[in-house]
């Protein structure tokens, strides 16, 4: 157990440094590619963000460990809308007046809920096919309807900043970081595996609580620096575009690569009906009033609290406090 905490906790913490950078350096590089804001904005920034997520399920999904990935996207998804959000309320309140930022959340909790639906039985290759085809469809909806991108400046500023860029550094810096990203991922679903094993826990209810809260750690901290530098339509974009992608990418990446039966039934059924519904309660926080402030955000943190609680199980609680004694 103790090899497993060790590959899980230092993969989780290579992978949150490794593709950081690798987004940085994408960016930059696009940047200086002429490539439009919209495309950075919307392309290569959302994809980069939801990398964590995505190379971690998709091996957890080719190796077999189908509900480590799926505990993973169903995991960030409550924590990008209950735990994360709730986080930035500590610092400011969180107005949500954008028109753009406003249209994404039925978007986002579609996106959610499709993939819930999906995950109930066996997940299929067709069924990877379809998510693939509509975050394709999502992307294309975002480039149409925005323009010349000019919403996407400040999130492009906020990552790819705007110094000089030095190409040579910045193709080694995205290669270095997605090389790291996909060795971190392996040893972080290795350890997940060996944790789950030797605690007598789901792998889906430890892909849920800490893969997930690691892969979901960028967007914590993301999160945080936007709501003290009052960059609040950034910040709740994010969290709304990062669930879009991690519902439909991530979820098409493990249906094409690893699909199969989720052998943890709580994770399929429970998990999913908490993700759908933790995620329109946020909605509706959004809307209401249009912000979001402390009162909404301990509320969405104590909804992240028992939704690991009711995945966990007594029983489980009980065997994992005990094993971790004896640890």
């Amino acid at each position: 157990m103790f090899l497993g905490f060790l590959f899980a906790l230092v993969g989780l913490g290579v992978l949150t440094f490794a593709a950081d950078h690798f987004v940085i350096g994408a960016a930059r590089l696009a940047v200086h590619h002429h490539v439009s804001p919209v495309v950075v904005g919307a392309v290569v920034v959302g994809f980069g963000t939801s990398a964590p997520e995505m190379v971690v399920s998709g091996i957890a999904a080719s190796q077999g460990q189908l509900d480590i990935g799926v505990g993973n996207i169903i995991g960030s998804n409550v924590a990008n809308v209950s735990l994360v959000l709730a986080a930035a309320t500590v610092v400011v309140v969180i107005p949500v007046n954008s028109q753009a930022v406003r249209r994404g959340i039925p978007v986002s909790v579609a996106s959610v809920t499709v993939f819930a639906l999906l995950l109930q039985g066996t997940i299929e290759r067709w069924e990877g096919a379809v998510l693939a085809a509509m975050v394709v469809l999502f992307i294309y909806s975002t480039l149409k309807s925005s323009g010349s991108g000019d919403e996407f400046v400040g999130e492009i500023t906020s990552v790819s900043g705007d110094t000089l860029v030095n190409v040579r550094r910045e193709y080694s810096r995205a290669t270095a970081g997605l090389i790291a990203v996909v060795a971190s991922s392996w040893f972080i679903v290795d350890g997940a595996g060996r944790i789950a094993e030797a605690l007598d826990l789901s792998g889906g209810f430890i892909g849920f609580t800490l893969v997930a809260l690691g892969t979901s750690a960028p967007e914590l901290v993301t999160s945080v620096q936007a709501a003290r530098q009052g960059e609040t339509g950034l910040l709740v974009g994010n969290l709304l575009g990062s669930n879009v992608f991690n519902s439909l990418a991530v979820g098409a990446i493990i249906g094409l690569v690893g699909p199969g039966a989720i052998s943890d039934a709580t994770l399929a059924e429970t998990g999913s009906l908490l993700m759908v519904g933790i995620c329109l309660v946020s909605g509706a926080f959004m809307v209401h009033r249009a912000s979001v402030g402390r009162t909404k955000g301990f509320i969405l943190f104590l909804l992240w609290v028992l939704s690991v609680v009711l995945l966990s199980g007594g029983e489980n609680v009980g065997v994992a406090v005990d094993s971790l004694g004896a640890f």
